[in-house]
């Protein structure tokens, strides 16, 4: 059964009950396969998102950071073995074309490992997001970008919902009427485990332009 987690951001570590179903859902702990958002920079190397598996109690025999140190098959490799494929947090954008460049979203959507993404991560499991400079993003124009399309729906994690409702609103009408849209902040979490959606936290959803906040289940 496949097993995706759309992460916010933690500031500290991840609460009890989250920490539970992750020890329950990973018991394939051969190899941790971090996905680098920053792959020029050797800085990002997932050490804050490793922590937090730490903290968990969720060690693995093995641990891999995918960024331009590593060779395309190489990397390929790494993804075809991993038991859980971590998306790090970061720059959204960097990593969307990294994931283009080296070709990892046909690995990623077709391996059995448990996938899991932290902010840019999570947004980048969408079927498509939006790059919008009014979220922060360095373009200029505005445009929507295929992510590796885990599910058929987007993610915008880790952002400020509670100041900006009208902004997420009126900038995610558009692509609402085309997928349904999770929209979250930091302490957040989507699990999706085959046909069952779980959310923590303050997450709603985006449905051809009406806003609806999710009932927590974890």
């Amino acid at each position: 059964m496949r097993i995706h987690y759309y992460l916010g951001w933690f500031n500290d570590y991840f609460p009890e009950n989250l920490v539970r179903l992750l020890q329950e859902d990973i018991t394939d702990r051969k190899s941790l396969v971090m996905i680098s958002s920053n792959p020029l920079s050797y800085e990002y190397d997932g050490s804050t998102e490793r922590a937090w598996l730490d903290q968990a109690g969720i060690m693995f025999d093995e641990y891999h950071l995918i960024n331009y140190r590593v060779k395309k098959e190489d990397a390929h490799t790494l993804v075809q073995h991993a038991s859980v494929i971590f998306l790090l947090g970061g720059d959204a954008l960097k990593q969307n074309y990294f994931l283009k460049e080296y070709e990892l979203s046909n690995g990623i959507k077709s391996s059995s490992a448990i996938v899991m993404g932290a902010s840019a991560g999570a947004i980048n499991m969408s079927a498509k997001w939006l790059c919008s400079k009014r979220f922060g993003f360095n373009v200029e124009t505005s445009a929507v970008l295929d992510g590796i399309g885990l599910g058929d729906f987007s993610v915008l994690s880790h952002f400020d919902l509670e100041n900006n409702f009208t902004l997420v609103q009126t900038e995610l009408s558009a692509l609402s009427e085309e997928m349904d849209i999770y929209a979250s902040n930091k302490n957040c979490a989507i699990r999706i485990k085959g046909d069952k959606t779980d959310v923590l936290g303050n997450v709603y959803l985006i449905s051809h332009s009406k806003v609806q906040k999710l009932k927590e289940t974890l």
